[in-house]
């Protein structure tokens, strides 16, 4: 099993994820789109289209939760023989998306739980955020991605 991140404190979360929950496919990005950590991708452009849609699937479903419920949608469930699961996980570094795909090898209650325990693991995990962060810029957004790509697909 080969769990392939920028940042080395989630890779040992992710990869007790994938394997305990059974996940076909796992991706952990910033809510921007731009990719931490990937799991059962094999090229580099599937892992950009997963992450722009699972970015704007979370904003969003959160923003229609808001406008419903007047809170946001905390977890997305679908499918039949595949299936998927999208939430959000914090860290004292800000939210994070986690998208996964199981199959009948696994259940929405494992994957669920699991997830519980990944998002307790990448908030024990997440080192503190630098004093003055960096914000993501339009004009370096598209580097950065690259950049992060390169790492995950052996590239860099």
């Amino acid at each position: 099993m080969i769990t392939a991140s920028v940042e080395p404190w989630v890779d040992e979360p992710m990869t007790r994820f994938v394997r305990d929950a059974g996940a076909r496919i796992a991706l952990l990005l910033l809510p921007s789109g731009q990719v931490l950590a990937q799991f059962g991708f094999t090229r580099a452009v599937d892992v950009m289209a997963a992450c722009a849609l699972a970015a704007a699937i979370q904003a969003s479903s959160q923003e229609m939760g808001r406008m419903l419920n007047g809170k946001p949608f905390s977890a997305l469930h679908a499918g039949r023989t595949r299936q998927f699961f999208l939430a959000e996980a914090r860290t004292a570094r800000g939210p994070y998306i986690f998208l996964t795909v199981f199959d009948d090898g696994s259940s929405l209650g494992l994957v669920r739980m699991y997830f519980d325990e990944l998002s307790a693991s990448l908030a024990a995990a997440a080192p503190p955020l630098a004093a003055n962060p960096e914000p993501v810029l339009a004009a370096n957004f598209e580097g950065e991605l690259n950049k992060n790509l390169a790492v995950l697909f052996g590239r860099a």
